[in-house]
């Protein structure tokens, strides 16, 4: 099948083609992983729960991505959708199971725009109420989030990424700023850190191990965000799989580096006793203040916030997109695949998305809930698992649509490269499943509960197909028909 990508204008159900370069989809892929609220929050947990090999886990967390990503961008030239793991999983394992991944993943994506609105609530309250006197409810901050962020996810796409590569530079450029004040000014400290962060006894082989990896792969969320946008890219062809590699590997070498810094400013055996104490949640603070004094901790309260709303407007706008897709291939009702006449985005999807999330704000406030542990960590905790478990099952899908044609292709490249992917994402699927706890922040059976959504959702999707395939077969025939896949001589021939 063959369309006209550069000549055809804006119509109802159309994205907008070519108005995202490599940079700007790295822009939405770095932004929701949210590398400065990583190095804030995850950081000291990963110390404290993992040890002192957090840099070596985030680095290896990158390598199996990376081995992922070698199958993902290869697919990514024949098979082209807004709902990525839909195609992927519909393409490479058959429709139910491509229906049951992208079930699970408007869920997961659902649950992470749920737990950020909150989480940026509650730091503004914070940041606000500390540095201005100013006191305002978590609940009217996620609200006016909310808001912003409904706005800009009606409007144009690249008006989104704009906004992104302000907000995501800044946090960028003080974490930086921060890890390499802290190297030049304790340049003895070097060795040990390095011995110790990235020994693979503290990294694989540690009391902690398991912990750190559920910390190391949560810290890359969001990364499969570059296929979601293969529509309204620019020669998706090419700057889909190099804006891939480009996030992964920057956010591995990123994590890594301001882990290791970490390690350098207090000693290796310092930042396991800074994080076993009291004031372990401040430890990025106090590094940026004694490396640089009290004005990096004031621009660290304030970026915080804006790394959360760089955060939920990445994950915005990818979950509107699948919802957008389920429209399309009515799986969900075809409102959803209307797109707005001038701006071309999925302006009913992100309208319908920034509803769910202000209720969901308003819930919380009016019921009291407490906006960290009530709202933010079991939403998070749930979004984690569904989206590191679809990436898993795309990582198979990948296997699946190259086992029989390797469409020109090396062995490495479609079928081993994938296979390690595969096994390191549902491995870590696992170990984030028998160490729940962790992310959740809660003990006991309600930890059950909660994973048993995306097992169960999952197999709803499943199910739905199974059933459309019996009952509607013309329906079901017409399933992944919008989703492009491109025959060889296509792609070459971009």
């Amino acid at each position: 099948m063959h369309t006209n990508e550069t000549t055809e204008g804006p119509r109802e159900g159309t994205l907008a083609r070519g108005k995202l370069g490599t940079f700007d989809i790295v822009f939405f892929v770095v932004s929701a992983a949210a590398p400065l609220t990583v190095a804030v929050s995850s950081a000291p947990l990963a110390f404290l729960v993992g040890g002192v090999g957090a840099p070596g886990a985030m680095l290896a967390s990158g390598a199996v991505l990376i081995l992922f990503a070698i199958g993902f961008t290869a697919m990514s030239r024949f098979v082209r959708n807004t709902g990525a793991f839909y195609a992927y999983a519909a393409a490479g394992l058959g429709k139910p199971v491509g229906i049951g991944v992208a079930f699970i993943t408007i869920v997961a994506y659902a649950f992470l725009c749920i737990c950020f609105y909150a989480l940026l609530g509650f730091y503004a309250n914070l940041t606000f109420s500390h540095l201005f006197g100013f006191e305002l409810h978590w609940g009217v901050w996620a609200a006016l989030a909310v808001a912003i962020v409904g706005f800009l996810g009606y409007r144009r796409i690249d008006v989104g990424a704009k906004v992104l590569a302000v907000l995501l530079t800044a946090e960028i450029a003080i974490l930086l700023v921060i890890s390499i004040a802290i190297v030049a000014q304790n340049g003895a400290a070097i060795p040990e850190a390095t011995a110790a962060s990235f020994n693979p006894q503290n990294v694989f082989f540690a009391a902690g191990a398991s912990a750190l990896f559920v910390f190391g792969f949560g810290a890359f969320l969001g990364f499969e965000g570059t296929v979601i946008y293969a529509e309204e890219a620019d020669r998706p062809t090419r700057t889909v799989p190099r804006a891939t590699y480009i996030a992964i590997a920057f956010l591995a070498i990123f994590y890594a580096f301001t882990f290791w810094a970490l390690t350098v400013a207090f000693g290796a055996e310092g930042v396991i006793a800074l994080a076993n104490s009291d004031n372990f949640e401040e430890m990025m603070f106090i590094a940026g203040e004694n490396a640089l004094g009290a004005w990096a901790g004031i621009v660290l309260e304030i970026l915080i916030v804006t790394s959360f709303f760089a955060c939920v407007l990445a994950f915005h706008n990818a979950c509107a997109r699948y919802l957008f897709s389920l429209g399309r291939e009515r799986l969900l009702p075809k409102v959803f695949a209307r797109t707005h006449p001038k701006m071309s985005s999925p302006h009913i999807a992100s309208i319908v998305l920034t509803a769910i999330s202000l209720l969901a704000m308003v819930i919380g406030a009016v019921s009291g809930a407490d906006p960290f542990l009530g709202i933010g960590l079991w939403s998070y905790a749930i979004g984690v698992a569904g989206l590191i478990f679809s990436q898993g099952v795309a990582a198979v899908s990948v296997i699946g649509f190259f086992w029989r044609d390797r469409r020109g292709y090396g062995v490495w490249r479609v079928v081993v490269a994938p296979i390690f992917g595969a096994i390191g994402l549902l491995t870590a699927f696992t170990v984030i499943v028998t160490h729940f706890d962790l992310v959740s922040g809660v003990e006991g059976g309600v930890n059950w509960i909660m994973i048993a959504c995306v097992p169960v959702v999952f197999l709803f999707g499943v199910g739905v197909g199974l059933v459309m395939k019996r009952r509607a077969p013309r329906r079901y025939a017409a399933l992944t028909q919008s989703v492009r896949v491109i025959a060889v001589d296509e792609v070459e021939a971009r």
